[in-house]
């Protein structure tokens, strides 16, 4: 007989399939966009299996078809600064993933915006855990796949903003985050941090806007500004 999956689980499974697939299809234009930049196909795809973190593949093919090849370390510095909010999502992630070090690190390869949000937006361990783990396989093969096939009709498919990929992603963020946002706390920590990213982004190279964010959202997080306070006894 098959093992009876909780209902936690189940829902985190739909979630991550959600949200997976979102994203996955939006590899679509990281492909096409790359190889539209100067990058050849194994290039590309070298970017999606080793870099693996959406944000930091598009800053740096953004600052490639910019600059050109004389604007590497550029692209270099940006992708890796965008990337340094992972380090930030490993902290929390950490007590979720567990286990021995295999484990971390393939964790560690996969803790991205969509596997840490898809976890916490678990109400049990166990609902946490299955999050991460099937979110992140369901991004990685995806996301390699619809990379490689961006790569090879990007000269087809024109411009590819025009499909509207990233309003996908978009919006199956929007509906995790949407039933979070019942009380004035969390609604505040995602204003303000949109807020920051929104007003940065014209002026700021890329990776600076996201970390502002970042930490507007730690900070009100933290000190619990809009919260409920506990009764002084």
């Amino acid at each position: 007989m098959g093992t009876v999956r909780s209902p936690e689980r189940s829902a985190a499974i739909r979630a991550s399939l959600a949200v997976g697939l979102a994203v996955s299809a939006y590899g679509v234009s990281f492909g096409a966009l790359a190889v539209t930049a100067g990058l050849d196909i194994w290039q590309t795809c070298a970017l999606s299996l080793f870099m693996f973190s959406g944000g930091s593949q598009f800053a740096v093919i953004g600052v490639l078809a910019s600059g050109g090849a004389s604007a590497g370390l550029a692209a270099i510095a940006s992708g890796t600064l965008l990337g340094v909010r992972n380090s930030l999502y490993a902290i929390r992630m950490a007590p979720v993933v567990g286990g021995r070090r295999p484990r971390t690190l393939l964790a560690a390869q996969w803790t991205i915006d969509e596997t840490t949000a898809v976890s916490i937006a678990q109400p049990t361990p166990e609902g946490q855990r299955a999050g991460f783990w099937w979110t992140g396989v369901i991004i990685y093969v995806g996301w390699n796949l619809t990379t490689l096939i961006g790569a090879l009709i990007g000269n087809l498919l024109g411009d590819v903003s025009q499909y509207g990929l990233d309003a996908a992603a978009a919006a199956a963020f929007l509906g995790l985050l949407w039933p979070r946002l019942s009380s004035l706390q969390p609604i505040a920590v995602a204003v303000g941090a949109a807020v920051v990213a929104a007003v940065l982004t014209p002026t700021l190279p890329p990776g600076i806007p996201v970390l502002a964010a970042a930490i507007v959202a730690v900070v009100v997080g933290m000190t619990n500004w809009f919260g409920r306070k506990e009764p002084v006894a």
